[in-house]
């Protein structure tokens, strides 16, 4: 039994040397490689992030530093106000319009109900009311 141990020990051995004869020119080439570049991203990380970040303000400037605001949604798409239309008044949209009202864009849906009837829902496209 020790003789078979001795020899499995061996024979892994002798393949995890081959493995590494192997893995040897690939590591070289990542650490030649790749370790600068790490090294290279995490010298000039923290600059580049500080260089982004808004500056002190100081009393008496006359130049205002930018301000990003946030943009405000253009709204809902045609095809959102016709599947909330449908969900919430259970009717199907079978004609859709696009007319300006007012300089509002506003979508008209003409929806058909499961017991026939037809009606017209008006969607302000900024706001995703209906009317």
């Amino acid at each position: 039994m020790a003789v078979w141990a001795t020899l499995i020990t061996r024979v892994v051995h002798i393949a995890f040397l081959q493995q590494i004869v192997k893995l040897r020119p690939v590591m070289k080439k990542l650490r030649h490689g790749l370790l600068p570049a790490l090294l290279f991203a995490a010298v000039f990380a923290p600059g580049a992030q500080a260089h982004g970040m808004p500056g002190p303000e100081y009393p008496g400037a006359t130049v205002q530093p930018e301000r990003v605001i946030a943009e405000p949604r253009d709204g809902i798409s045609l095809n959102e106000a016709v599947s909330r239309a449908e969900a919430q008044y259970n009717a199907r949209v079978v004609r859709t319009d696009v007319v300006d009202e007012d300089g509002r864009k506003v979508y008209v849906l003409k929806l058909l109900s499961e017991n026939g009837r037809v009606f017209t829902v008006r969607v302000d496209a900024n706001s995703g009311r209906a009317r």
